[in-house]
């Protein structure tokens, strides 16, 4: 058997053995899993049922997961992306009004032109156009957006006639929030291995403690979270196949299906150039080892999001945690996926799972998603204005769409009247066109 499994992944000659596979691969998932529950949670702001996303979100990860370690060989594990899921359920459902099930088919459309992408040479020459400064910006955008939707759905930041946001004060939930974002960030600079879902776990039970104490001796005057009446129960399709593909091909959708696509493009590519670096996951000219195959996976992940119930599917930064481990095969990958399944059968217990022991976890991401800042010259103001809208519009607008619209727009004006026409790709030219389309449907 281990000789098999040797020879199908390259053990040996990637210098790794089935037991450092193994323990990668549960590593990867220890510091991913917090999806399982976040996930779900932010999808039913819009509406959708939470058992039937966390089914979605819990096939998604594990099919992609394992599609990935067999046909690629990579050690990398996907599950619904952090940002995608926000822009999903706040920007095209809440923000635009439109129907889930529509959004859904939007996801579907983005995964099937990702799969053409990722099979024709198009897929080359966006790549060469997008600028880096802007993918960056894009980046860290999503990051403070995630952030400010952690703050405000337990009431630090609320809304404030005179000065737009403001401070929400101080009062049980705030500082339950407080609690759970000391304590995760402190389990994860001590590098405590699951430190964001075990943050969820340690702040789910102090706020049931608190909740029980506080109505007890009257400080509150109902509960902050219902314990659940059962522990496991069997998966519910409410969302499974329940997109609307029609709906979803309307020239006003050309601003979603766009922005899903290159938020997700952008952050596989940036999730595969960076872990294969830290790697050594390399082919001889330094790049990315098995990328199109890897970005075919992705896509197809997409694809399957849309028919499962769940926002786009994407490669998990997280995954660096198993290579850090030793992980370097698709066998790391495929015992991640494995160890999502029995979590399907949870949704009873994942369910009363408190916004206060969630949000936390929003802000840290978003805190985990400023690094690509570090990449920008900001020396470069060409470079550092384009960066900087796209960084910037996203939380203040509350749409993915806006900042790398503006973003694509204002680097391509730059370079034409600073006369620099010859740094622009003729293949951005092809996207600003698509950018202004987007501009005048919303």
């Amino acid at each position: 058997m281990e000789k098999t499994l040797d020879r199908f992944f390259e053990l040996s000659k990637r210098k790794t053995s089935v037991s450092v596979e193994i323990l990668a691969g549960i590593s990867t998932f220890l510091t991913m899993a917090y999806i399982i529950v976040v996930n779900p949670q932010i999808l039913s702001a819009a509406g959708m049922d939470f058992s039937g996303v966390l089914l979605a979100t819990v096939l998604v990860s594990s099919i992609s997961s394992i599609l990935m370690g067999l046909y690629a060989n990579l050690p990398y594990a996907l599950a619904p992306g952090m940002g995608i899921n926000a822009f999903f359920t706040f920007t095209l459902v809440i923000g635009m009004g439109m129907s889930w099930q529509t959004a859904l088919g939007a996801v579907f459309i983005s995964g099937i032109i990702f799969i053409l992408l990722s099979i024709l040479p198009i897929r080359l020459w966006i790549l060469h156009a997008v600028p880096q400064s802007v993918r960056y910006g894009v980046a860290a955008g999503i990051g403070l957006f995630l952030t400010l939707i952690g703050f405000k759905s337990v009431g630090f930041i609320v809304s404030n006639q005179a000065t737009l946001v403001g401070f929400g004060g101080i009062n049980t939930q705030t500082l339950l929030f407080i609690f759970g974002l000391l304590l995760t960030s402190i389990l994860v600079i001590r590098r405590v291995k699951g430190a964001l879902i075990l943050g969820i776990v340690v702040t789910s039970l102090a706020t049931v403690l608190v909740s029980f104490f506080g109505v007890k001796y009257g400080w509150l005057a109902k509960p902050l979270v219902e314990l659940p009446k059962s522990l496991v129960a069997l998966p519910k399709l409410d969302v499974f196949f329940q997109l609307d593909v029609i709906g979803a091909l309307k020239l006003s959708m050309i601003g979603p299906v766009f922005s899903l696509l290159f938020t997700d493009m952008f952050d596989s590519i940036s999730t595969f150039m960076g872990i294969a670096q830290v790697s050594g996951l390399v082919d001889k000219d330094g790049q990315p080892l098995n990328a199109k195959k890897a970005l075919l996976v992705d896509a197809v992940s997409t694809t399957i999001s849309g028919l499962f119930g769940t926002s786009s599917g994407t490669t998990y930064i997280e995954s660096a945690a198993g290579v850090e481990e030793g992980g370097r095969t698709g066998l790391t990958a495929i015992v991640t996926g494995l160890l999502f399944l029995p979590f399907m059968f949870l949704s009873p217990l994942l369910s009363f799972v408190p916004a206060v022991a969630t949000a936390p976890i929003l802000v840290i991401v978003g805190a985990f998603m400023m690094k690509p800042l570090l990449q920008i010259d900001w020396n470069n103001f060409e470079e550092t204005v384009p960066a900087f809208m796209a960084l910037i519009l996203i939380p203040l607008t509350y749409s993915i769409t806006q900042g790398i619209v503006w973003g694509f727009l204002i680097y391509t004006l730059i370079k034409l009247f600073t006369g620099k026409i010859k740094e622009i790709h003729p293949m951005l030219y092809v996207i600003d066109v698509l950018a202004i389309l987007i501009l005048f449907f919303h």
